[in-house]
């Protein structure tokens, strides 16, 4: 069964859409977008698109099986309200898997890594867990068991989560009775807010109206302070995705039996266990604090290793985009290779700015990998490519081993990934460019 992927083939849209919220931003003068951070937030967009590659088929497929075996009505894609109530019914159970999500350790572990961006603007909507679907797709069986058509939910699906692009933005203010029945801009700043009275609160994908009926609807007040109370303190899209469950695990070794094990995983995020002696402070317990005093987290890079993100996030983008709507014609060993090189790119291109001690081997031996790699895909093509590629896979790797050594001073080992070693650590790290 063909699908397409629309979140895939929006992403042009979502990067012009970035650029005019920044150049409006810097229009008016507000500080709205860092660098460090947007790229992180894209990062994490690309992992969970890299991993969408091996997953989606398999998620895809048990909702179109159980369509197929068990489902209890004849409903037909032409007519207009069966639309109209899968939508409302995605919208619906989206509502409480997001809701759960936030109620549960194990789904936000998943989720969390949407959230852990202090700021709030277009790019934090592409900031997405890559475990997540993992945990969402069970919520949307109902669908198929009633009879809704497999691409008719998808695309549904899809919508529903475009919708929700817009209204990370700081720049809409109050939309007036729009805001009675749909979510908005202003209604989903307070759900990124970790101050008390807005933890928890707006999960809406579309319509507020499940918050209200719920009793989960909080109005936006005072600005919310973004980010999760326990800051990740870090630019690497692969620690973002685990360092949560890697307090739970830390949390659950420590656990006195297997039913408190089981707990550690279960339970709400501000829990915390009567056994753990030494607090709170070691388990993702999401005390309320305040970022204003200690800063956001902004670990820098001099303005040469800038441009050189720069450039092999662009490269990133097109190898992904290529792996994305070209996977069907992969083998699995390919597909893995490329998956491999996109989550080292991403996270070797994250560490740049952390001046963390592994980034520069790690890098130089990514771009010495990526010719060799793309020449083992043109071995068959002829003497002629072969040398060409070659060539071209020897310049690219000296001008990136070139480019990254001139600033080996700023690559320190004792400043390897602080937040691996200290997770929860608020810290600010600034880097004269």
């Amino acid at each position: 069964m063909d699908t397409v992927n629309y979140i895939a083939l929006a992403i042009p849209v979502f990067f012009l859409l970035i650029f005019v919220e920044w150049a409006l931003a810097a229009w008016q003068k507000r500080d709205v977008y860092r660098l460090n951070d947007a790229l992180s937030d894209l990062h994490c967009g690309i992992l969970q698109q890299t991993l969408g590659v091996f997953t989606k088929a398999i998620v895809f497929g048990v909702y179109a099986w159980l369509f197929g075996a068990a489902r209890l009505l004849e409903l037909s894609s032409s007519a207009w309200w069966v639309w109209v109530l899968c939508f409302l019914l995605v919208d619906h159970q989206y509502y409480w898997f997001h809701r759960i999500s936030h109620e549960s350790n194990l789904p936000w572990g998943a989720h969390i890594v949407h959230h852990s961006s202090e700021e709030f603007n277009l790019a934090v909507a592409l900031r997405q867990g890559a475990f997540q679907p993992l945990f969402s797709w069970v919520f949307y069986l109902p669908l198929a068991w009633l009879g809704f058509p497999p691409l008719m939910f998808l695309a549904c699906s899809s919508f529903n989560t475009l919708y929700q692009f817009w209204i990370h933005t700081r720049l809409i203010d109050r939309l007036g009775p729009i805001e009675w029945v749909f979510n908005t801009p202003s209604h989903h700043r307070v759900h990124h807010g970790c101050d008390p009275k807005y933890i928890d609160k707006n999960y809406a994908g579309t319509l507020i109206v499940w918050d209200r009926l719920y009793g989960s609807f909080q109005a936006e007040e005072e600005e919310p302070t973004y980010g999760i109370t326990k800051p990740l303190a870090s630019w690497n899209p692969l620690w973002a995705n685990v360092h949560y469950y890697a307090d739970l695990a830390h949390l659950a070794r420590r656990a006195p039996s297997l039913r408190e094990r089981l707990k550690v995983w279960l339970k709400p995020p501000a829990w915390t266990p009567d056994w753990a002696e030494d607090g709170p402070g070691e388990a993702p317990a999401r005390t309320p604090l305040s970022h204003g005093a200690a800063g956001k987290y902004d670990a820098r890079a001099p303005r040469g290793l800038v441009a050189y993100v720069l450039a092999h996030f662009v490269l990133l983008v097109g190898g992904t985009t290529a792996l994305v709507f070209l996977a069907g014609e992969m083998s699995l060993g390919q597909r893995l290779l490329a998956a491999v090189f996109v989550a080292w790119t991403a996270a070797g291109l994250g560490g740049i700015f952390e001046a963390a001690g592994w980034a520069l081997p790690s890098e130089l031996a990514r771009v010495g990998g990526v010719p060799l790699c793309v020449l083992g895909a043109v071995h068959a093509s002829g003497a002629a490519t072969v040398v060409a590629t070659a060539l071209a896979g020897l310049v690219f790797f000296g001008a990136s081993a070139a480019w990254l050594l001139r600033y080996r001073p700023f690559f320190q080992p004792r400043r390897a990934l602080a937040s691996a070693s200290s997770p929860g650590a608020q810290t600010k790290t600034t880097t004269p460019a």
